[in-house]
């Protein structure tokens, strides 16, 4: 049966890669007070790993809930309710999370989570939804669940909803977070953050107009990140994820990526992981299609 059980798909334990922003322009703010965007997202190997056991009472519950976190309001679970009740589906799962992504560090831990969870469950229920559907979901959870729902990397728009396919390098990539969360809403908020970037078009990004319209404020109100964009951009380019807390730089071999994580790894929370344009969770599934 447990054979069985992982040929079908349950039981087998499932990606939710990290996501970098490449750049992060603010091109103006909506009446509500949301800002408008240009980000480029893409995925890296570094990820949480799900896996989905059936249950037959119809609930929807975590084996290890976050501390601090009501179960009913963890985005995996309400992704999970949200996907019950949008098809009708009368089926219960309990979820196991290996948590290796760190929470607040501009990574979209919770938000890829949120996705695989989606898209996974989409696929184990049979209630198949569109991916198009499965956006639509995402988006009332976080703005960032669609780009990993949709799986691809991409030039995002709006609030970061509007998404296109790009193709990019998939470079080594260092990550350093450093032992300090930031407040999103404290740096969209601040006085002084650049609010009326022009917009640019993606042959302007490929060209090098990568940009965080974020960088200064967060560098004036975080030291800790200013002291880990030092260290490592002694070896590389070193850039912001979003709001942070994570930054980031890219090698064009995995050899520099290494020599930069060794030397870093002893100060700081490091990873060493390879950028890549197609959410490894759709692999997955073609892997299972297969089988």
């Amino acid at each position: 049966m447990a054979a069985e059980n992982e040929k079908s798909g349950w039981l087998l334990k499932w990606p939710a890669p990290a996501k970098l922003n490449l750049m992060l322009r603010i091109v103006g703010q909506r009446e509500d007070g949301y800002h408008l965007l240009q980000t480029v997202f893409q995925f890296v190997e570094w990820c949480d790993w799900l896996s989905f056991h059936p249950v037959n009472d119809g609930v929807v519950r975590l084996s290890s809930p976050t501390a601090g976190v009501p179960e009913q309001e963890d985005l995996i679970v309400r992704a999970a309710n949200l996907l019950k009740h949008a098809t009708g589906c009368k089926q219960g799962v309990q979820i196991s999370v290996e948590k290796n992504l760190p929470m607040g560090g501009g990574l979209g831990g919770g938000s890829s989570d949120a996705a695989t969870t989606l898209v996974v469950l989409n696929k184990l229920w049979g209630t198949q939804l569109s991916r198009s559907a499965l956006m639509a979901l995402g988006l009332q959870l976080g703005a960032d669940v669609p780009v990993f729902v949709n799986g691809h990397a991409a030039w995002a728009e709006g609030v970061g909803e509007l998404l296109t396919d790009i193709d990019l390098p998939e470079h080594w990539i260092v990550i350093l977070k450093p032992a300090c969360h930031v407040d999103t809403k404290e740096i969209f908020s601040a006085k002084g953050l650049t609010r009326n970037s022009k917009r640019i078009t993606m042959d302007e990004f490929v060209a090098g107009e990568q940009i965080n319209d974020c960088l200064a404020t967060v560098r004036k109100l975080y030291q800790p990140i200013g002291n880990a964009l030092d260290d490592l951009s002694l070896y590389a380019d070193a850039k912001l994820t979003g709001t942070g807390a994570c930054v980031f730089a890219e090698f064009s071999s995995k050899e520099q990526a290494g020599l930069a994580y060794s030397a870093l790894s002893g100060k700081w929370q490091a990873c060493l992981t390879k950028a890549i344009n197609r959410s490894s969770v759709y692999a997955e599934i073609e892997w299972l299609d297969k089988s």
